[in-house]
């Protein structure tokens, strides 16, 4: 068994292929009135409850997409990083957001209008082919995740948030361990766990030396084994 089995494709959207190698006549419309803004660290996006403007794509950076419930927990259930989009599902099913988006580090993101991004997909067959394949997709991946989380352990459950965690945070073409920069709270949050768990479950890989920590950085020295408690092959 080696490392490259594991199932990304089962936990990970697929927006980043909306957009790359559209034609240059779609770009162009994409880019009509597409703005640059730079975002701190916890800056939210958009919010539940509220109506779409337009969609956003993430040039630097990350963004936590979570629901918040009646007592205000969060459960974050995806991590964005580079080259993907966020919001065009509202945008497209003419409703409001149905969960908040926010940045977990320092961010550059591009905002497109919604009718510049709408007037697109009309125009371009090949990008209205794309979101449908992205949309089907990403039905199949909250399935699976809900299924999954609903059926592992806290500690399968950690393992397999790094191991997800590490294709965002991984640097193309470098050979060292990955780093995860994340608070131990959205981590918490992620797993769907107590922050106490989360802690000592940390804690236990670190003797059991999958991993190391320096301040809140989590680094992934075995990632194979991780995964290989995440118990999905």
């Amino acid at each position: 068994m080696q490392f490259s089995d594991f199932p990304y494709d089962k936990f990970n959207f697929k927006s980043n292929s909306v957009i790359e190698g559209l034609p240059e006549e779609d770009v162009a419309l994409l880019k009509q009135h597409m703005v640059s803004h730079s975002y701190k660290k916890g800056e939210i996006l958009f919010r539940e409850g509220s109506y779409p403007t337009g969609i956003y794509y993430i040039k630097k950076g990350k963004v936590k997409k979570y629901k918040t419930d009646k007592e205000g927990k969060e459960q974050i259930f995806y991590v964005c990083k580079k080259d993907e989009l966020l919001g065009y599902h509202a945008l497209i099913s003419e409703e409001k957001y149905t969960d908040t988006a926010a940045t977990i580090e320092e961010s550059e993101i591009a905002f497109i209008p919604k009718d510049d991004f709408l007037k697109a997909v009309q125009t371009s067959s090949v990008l209205s082919n794309r979101l449908l394949k992205v949309l089907s997709h990403e039905f199949g991946v909250l399935v699976n995740s809900l299924t999954v989380f609903a059926q592992r352990s806290v500690r399968e459950r950690l393992a397999l948030c790094l191991i997800l965690l590490r294709d965002k945070y991984k640097e193309e073409e470098s050979t060292l361990p990955v780093e995860l920069d994340l608070s131990r709270d959205d981590l918490a949050k992620f797993v769907g766990t107590a922050r106490e768990t989360l802690v000592r479950l940390l804690h236990d890989f670190k003797e059991e030396r999958l991993i190391e920590t320096r301040g809140r950085k989590i680094i992934l020295h075995k990632p194979l084994e991780i995964s290989k408690i995440a118990n999905l092959y």
